[in-house]
């Protein structure tokens, strides 16, 4: 699960977003990229986690 707890994102009850690793070329750790999702179908997705995300369109 996915906490949200930078409020770079808007607020929803724990437990509302899930938080995916993305592939990241390169590091022999998980990487930066992610992609956070939430209830209902809306995404974001991040190069840089805990700093900024970008909304995904539909």
């Amino acid at each position: 699960m996915f906490g949200a707890f930078e409020g770079l994102l808007p607020r929803h009850e724990n437990g509302y977003c899930r938080e995916c690793t993305v592939p990241t070329p390169g590091p022999d750790d998980r990487g930066a990229r992610r992609v956070v999702t939430g209830r209902n179908g809306e995404t974001h997705r991040t190069d840089a986690p805990y700093a900024s995300f970008t909304a995904v369109p539909r």
